[in-house]
């Protein structure tokens, strides 16, 4: 049986987005992170980080960096009781500076790339899914995908999303439900 996840973006919505943020003094979690994703396993689901990394492709930091510093945070999650099933990240950017990772990727968001490996290394059922972001290209990869439910965080409304929240605490009555029912059916 495929599990549903709550797909999270990492900046704006794991932390509060300060710009690229690859040490523990730039990086501040955001205020409910660690309830909704308790709520979430809780419920039986599988929790996912998706995010664009541009800083990569552009210079500001190095993927291996980006690859310990998120070690630490899978850490911090795991010390508050959360598994991060896996986090799952692009480096790449159309007009980057690093030429290694100069491209248009099918894993950089809108594309839904990051979002189907996850479904396919996780077992994920995406249309019992839910994905929480705060730009339009969140949601535009979680339609792309096929998930069943795409919320934007702290942003006005937009009609790709299906929910806005204003904060992360209004995200879990959507987590009710569904990992208990059925594949395909939907409320």
């Amino acid at each position: 049986m495929a599990y549903p996840a709550l797909f999270l973006d990492r900046d704006g919505v794991v932390n509060v987005d300060h710009g690229h943020a690859v040490t523990h003094r730039e990086f501040e979690f955001m205020d409910g992170v660690f309830d909704l994703t308790r709520m979430a396993m809780d419920r039986g689901y599988r929790v996912a980080i998706v995010t664009n990394q541009a800083g990569i492709a552009h210079g500001d930091f190095t993927e291996s960096e980006f690859l310990q510093f998120t070690g630490w945070m899978v850490d911090a999650f795991r010390i508050r009781g959360v598994d991060i099933a896996g986090v799952f990240h692009s480096p790449y950017h159309p007009q980057g500076q690093v030429q290694a990772y100069v491209r248009d990727s099918f894993w950089r968001k809108p594309s839904p790339g990051m979002i189907l490996e996850a479904a396919r290394s996780l077992g994920l059922d995406l249309s019992r899914s839910i994905l929480v972001g705060d730009q339009v290209t969140d949601m535009l990869a979680a339609a792309r995908a096929g998930i069943g439910r795409k919320i934007l965080l702290g942003q006005q409304p937009q009609q790709a999303a299906d929910h806005n929240a204003s904060h992360l605490r209004e995200v879990i009555p959507f987590l009710t439900g569904w990992s208990n029912r059925p594949p395909g059916i939907r409320h």
